[in-house]
């Protein structure tokens, strides 16, 4: 599970990126942010991360507070950033073993690997290339291998669909379907409302460092969720 629990951030310049943000997700649900550049979406994985401390609030992973315990927390968390950082020069099973390593898990075969790269629909003659000749979906691919071999609870994944085709952005919708039926809790940040509109249990819109709403799939698709979107992006450009 996770959670924010009042969840604010000042950056040092004054700022305020994020605004006292609730949200729970639960086992087996995924959580959709929309929101605008700026909007405090990367601000809220990087708190879930430890990667910035929180000016006020709490983050909980698996009911760990991640500011606290964060070497604790993160052992129950995976994460696939929008440019996944890999090593250029080794193979995809290269990047996946040195991660599943650092990661504890020492007892993988090869065909281990293989078995998770098909999984995520890596085509077999790219498993011992070299990431420098991929392509961004095949390295989003190859990021996402790395997180389901850390079979953590949760997921974070931060606009994951920016820069891939039509056909790759809907086998990542099929693999996040999959992992929700698994069991994972998955917060998605994204600009894609279509995709989030395919595949999420709950929607929220962010503005301004704000939650400004949340519905659930019944709502959101009875709502006409792209109309209300942009009603919200519109107040942004007029209050502008």
């Amino acid at each position: 599970m996770l959670q924010a629990i009042d969840l604010s951030k000042r950056y040092e310049d004054g700022v305020l990126a994020l605004d006292a943000l609730n949200i729970e997700i639960k086992e087996g649900e995924i959580f959709c942010l929309l929101g605008a550049n700026g909007a405090g979406k990367t601000t809220t994985i990087n708190l879930f991360l430890d990667f910035i401390q929180p000016s006020n609030g709490q983050v909980l992973i698996n009911g760990i507070d991640a500011s606290k315990k964060p070497l604790e927390a993160k052992k129950h968390v995976s994460y696939v950033s929008e440019n996944v950082m890999l090593y250029g020069n080794f193979t995809a099973r290269q990047n996946i073993d040195y991660f599943a390593r650092l990661g504890g898990k020492t007892n993988l075969t090869k065909e281990d690997y293989y078995m998770h790269m098909r999984e995520v629909g890596l085509q077999e003659i790219a498993f011992e290339k070299k990431l420098k000749t991929f392509s961004k979906g095949m390295r989003q691919k190859v990021g996402l291998t790395i997180a389901m071999i850390k079979d953590a609870p949760n997921i974070l994944l931060d606009e994951p669909t920016s820069g891939l085709d039509p056909k790759a952005a809907s086998e990542l919708m099929q693999i996040l379907q999959q992992l929700k039926e698994q069991g994972k809790s998955i917060l998605m940040c994204t600009h894609d409302i279509f995709r989030a509109k395919s595949i999420a249990d709950k929607v929220g819109i962010m503005k301004e460092g704000r939650l400004v709403m949340v519905r659930n799939r019944k709502e959101f698709l009875d709502d006409d969720l792209e109309k209300i979107y942009m009603d919200y992006m519109q107040e942004m450009v007029s209050a502008g």
